[in-house]
């Protein structure tokens, strides 16, 4: 199946050039997005001319830095319209790992999602202090426990979509960032009644280029998710999960 890569970018001139060499490498038939904000450092110019010589990059540039959800809902949309059949989320600081999207890209045959986990058997983690690894395995816990998802790493940031999947979703209402972001994508899936299945993944924590992560993104993650979950819960006592679970699957 047709399938596109998305890499979101914003000032990863250093990073970029060794992620796309081992995409390419790992998975040639498949084409690549470049998602530029406008980065300062001129990751889209050479972006620019990559996709020049090579007919499997393309580079879709922003205005401005918006932010990673608005970069992949941007991203999404650009691959709908060409037609593509699977369309994957990746990091450009190579902490998803080229060598893993065939497996991920495989998955796609049995489910509609396929999600890269860290925390199932097989899945880890490289180079990370405790305290984030404690922080991630309990923030998907606390998913699991408030939305009721049954996925293991529901905040992960590597995945696969059926595009089926997308055009079913009201992507223009997704306002979410980060982490959130991730969540809330697997939620709306999930509501859908569609397959979600995890592949495990070894996630290398970036050795170029400086991370985006901050205070704020965790927090957003936090009170979304929780807002989320009681509204779920509220659902579930009012009825209304078990009419929209029917209406998925009728």
């Amino acid at each position: 199946m047709r399938t596109l890569v998305i890499i979101p970018t914003y000032n990863e001139r250093e990073a970029l050039p060794v992620q796309l060499a081992a995409v390419r490498a790992a998975t040639p038939q498949v084409d690549i997005l470049v998602a530029d904000d406008n980065s300062p450092d001129g990751t889209g110019q050479w972006a620019d001319s990559v996709a020049a010589t090579d007919d499997h990059v393309h580079v879709l540039h922003r205005p401005g830095k918006a932010g990673l959800g608005a970069a992949y809902i941007a991203g999404f949309a650009w691959g709908l319209e060409r037609g593509y059949e699977i369309i994957v989320e990746m990091d450009a600081d190579g902490s998803h790992r080229a060598e893993d999207l065939p497996r991920l890209v495989a998955g796609v045959d049995d489910a509609d999602l396929v999600i890269g986990s860290r925390w199932i058997a097989g899945g880890s983690v490289v180079n990370w202090p405790w305290r984030r690894k404690f922080l991630s395995v309990n923030a998907n816990r606390y998913v699991r426990l408030v939305m009721g998802l049954g996925v293991h790493d529901a905040t992960a940031g590597f995945r696969a979509y059926r595009a089926s999947v997308l055009s079913a979703l009201d992507l223009s209402t997704v306002e979410s960032q980060g982490y959130c972001f991730q969540v809330d994508m697997t939620y709306r899936v999930f509501r859908t009644g569609a397959r979600i299945a995890e592949v495990p993944i070894t996630f290398v924590e970036r050795e170029l280029g400086v991370s985006k992560m901050s205070g704020a993104i965790i927090r957003e993650a936090l009170v979304k998710t929780t807002v989320w979950g009681v509204h779920r819960r509220w659902r579930q006592l009012t009825g209304a999960e078990r009419r929209a679970a029917r209406q998925a699957k009728a």
